[in-house]
């Protein structure tokens, strides 16, 4: 039997990497696949960053399998609702 060689590769930059794509991806609205509502107003996002940033938008998307559902939040500030994408995409935000 042949040895087989092993091989470990890293991404040194991929947190960094990851973080900027996301944005990018964001800022684009390129992909999106949810959208979140709130005072008549409206913010495109991706169930799979909204899914392992929150257990309450993981539960909501897999109990309703859409393929691009409207989240209406009740109750949630518009300013709000942009400042905690901001840290789901980006690990930090800036707020008052």
């Amino acid at each position: 039997m042949a040895d087989q060689q092993q091989f470990f590769l890293k991404w040194n930059d991929f947190q960094s990497n990851m973080v900027s794509s996301f944005r990018h991806l964001r800022d684009e609205k390129s992909f999106t696949d949810v959208t979140l509502a709130c005072e008549g107003q409206t913010c495109k996002a991706h169930k799979m960053v909204l899914s392992a940033c929150s257990p309450y938008f993981k539960s909501l998307l897999e109990e309703n399998p859409s393929k691009h559902p409207i989240i209406i939040l009740k109750d949630v500030a518009y300013s709000h609702l942009q400042a905690i994408l901001e840290f789901m995409y980006a690990g930090e935000v800036n707020t008052r």
